[in-house]
């Protein structure tokens, strides 16, 4: 069942039209603070007015906070806030990140990105990769870190499940879309795709 936002005034038709922007952009900024996941324009549309440019205020908002630690990152379909790279240091050296932080093998950013560039796919087909099989246990922790979900079953005769990834994987590799991957070439050059 759908979630109903929470009635309140959207249009704000009682501020001056400044101050009413202002104020949208503080909503969106709000939604995406709170927000685990990528926001969708959709969703965002859900606290401003009718006929609001989600994508202008988005763009206002990355303005404003140009100069902070934290900017405003398009991910997938949707935005998200994030904490500018140059600040990572100085996260992990005093923040409780709790399980947020990937712990990552290099093998594991390897499968990741041959799954990136092949998906969706299968393990048979991570294995024609790798020449090897990958470990059910590798699978399940790129799941639990949702870095990959399952796809749509293989046309192949058993139907075999086949792997994707998910906006949190482009999220915790600074990716706007998969489009934005290296290309083949260069992640087996970087170690990150077998060969």
């Amino acid at each position: 069942m759908a979630r109903q936002a929470p009635e309140f005034d959207r249009e704000l038709a009682d501020l001056a039209p400044e101050l009413r922007w202002r104020e949208w952009l503080r909503r969106v900024e709000a939604v995406l603070f709170a927000s685990a996941t990528p926001v969708p324009r959709d969703a965002l549309a859900l606290v401003v007015g009718q006929g609001v440019s989600v994508d202008l205020l988005v763009a206002d908002l990355a303005v404003d906070l140009e100069g902070r630690s934290f900017e405003v990152a398009r991910v997938g379909d949707g935005w998200l806030l994030r904490t500018r790279a140059a600040y990572a240091a100085a996260i992990l050296a005093a923040a409780d990140i709790g399980d947020q932080e990937l712990d990552l093998r290099e093998f594991d950013v390897a499968v990741l990105a041959a799954i990136a560039h092949h998906q969706p796919i299968t393990r048979d087909g991570l294995r024609e990769i790798f020449g090897k099989d990958i470990s059910r246990d590798l699978i399940g922790r790129l799941h639990a870190r949702s870095l990959i979900a399952p796809g749509p079953r293989s046309p192949k005769r058993g139907a075999p499940y086949t792997f994707v990834t998910t906006d949190r994987f482009l999220a915790a590799f600074g990716l706007e879309s998969l489009e934005d991957l290296p290309d083949s070439e260069q992640a087996q050059d970087a170690g990150l795709a077998g060969g």
